[in-house]
């Protein structure tokens, strides 16, 4: 009861919905594309552009006009996998109140801005889901042949009696935001920086994303943590808020254990710091170095 009362439901006035990505415009499309069909239609986008190629940013500056979408994207110079950064950036750009991260590689169902907003409570952060696809449905989706976004009961049965993706029910059944618990310790499992959303003020009051962290891993735990130890509760957005993991290969993982090590020591520390030192407010890239673009804007 004490932590019912605590986190109160609010609903935010605008949602900044900041999608990262790096050199794979064609799904960014198939992202935005799904985000343009929302039945949801208070929020923006700002795509957070980790270091994509030119011809690359060229597909959607040729897109971005026909998508009807609030958007803008920011881009900063190539310097391996720096997702933490790209976000922070993202979110320099954001007009919201509350901020909502996916990656661009994630596809949204017709209901996922207006499910996170119903999930939303003060003090509180979701941390949603994802269903993941193989390559076939990958390049179904990326083709445009695949009845995305909204198809209907039946085309998804098949896709999972097919293999083709991991889960099916979660698609459909929507769990109520007033039965969801909001879990105030801070537990690794099923953090997903992929489906993210929290309040703009404590994204702020942590300073946002270690942009330390360099490399594939964890940059996402540390965040987690951080923001929970600064007394954030987790909202778990599971049966309710799923998107589409279009399928990849992995990313190189050269320091995930180091990351994994460090969340670890950060974890089991009595006190910890919980602003980023190189974050939002003191970020790593200089601002001769970042590129902002409008469209629709």
């Amino acid at each position: 009861m004490a932590a019912a009362a605590r986190f109160l439901a609010e609903r935010p006035r605008l949602i900044s919905v900041v999608v990262v990505t790096y050199n794979r415009a064609d799904a960014l499309l198939a992202v935005l594309r799904a985000l343009a069909a929302q039945d949801d239609r208070e929020f923006e986008v700002i795509v957070a552009d980790d270091g994509s190629r030119v011809e690359q940013r060229a597909l959607l500056d040729a897109a971005a006009p026909t998508l009807g979408l609030p958007l803008r994207r920011v881009w900063h110079p190539d310097r391996g996998f720096t997702a933490a950064t790209a976000r922070n950036l993202g979110t320099r750009l954001a007009r919201g109140d509350y901020l909502l991260f996916i990656d661009g590689d994630c596809v949204p169902q017709p209901d996922f801005i207006r499910r996170h907003r119903q999930l939303a409570r003060r003090g509180c952060f979701v941390n949603g889901s994802r269903v993941l696809l193989d390559p076939v449905l990958t390049d179904a989706v990326l083709a445009q042949r695949a009845p995305m976004p909204g198809a209907d009961f039946r085309y998804w049965l098949v896709q999972r009696l097919r293999g083709h993706c991991n889960k099916l029910l979660a698609l459909y059944i929507r769990w109520p935001a007033r039965w969801r618990r909001a879990h105030e310790a801070f537990r690794w499992r099923g953090i997903r920086s992929c489906n993210l959303s929290v309040w703009r003020d404590d994204f702020i009051a942590i300073n946002g994303f270690d942009e330390t962290f360099n490399g594939w891993g964890h940059e996402d735990a540390d965040f987690v943590l951080r923001l929970q130890r600064s007394g954030c509760a987790r909202i778990n957005g599971y049966w309710g808020t799923e998107v589409l993991h279009l399928w990849h290969r992995e990313a190189a993982r050269e320091a995930e254990q180091q990351h994994r090590a460090r969340v670890h020591q950060r974890a089991a520390a009595q006190t910890l710091d919980c602003r980023a030192e190189f974050g939002l407010q003191h970020g790593t890239t200089p601002d001769s170095e970042i590129r902002v673009d409008a469209f629709n804007a």
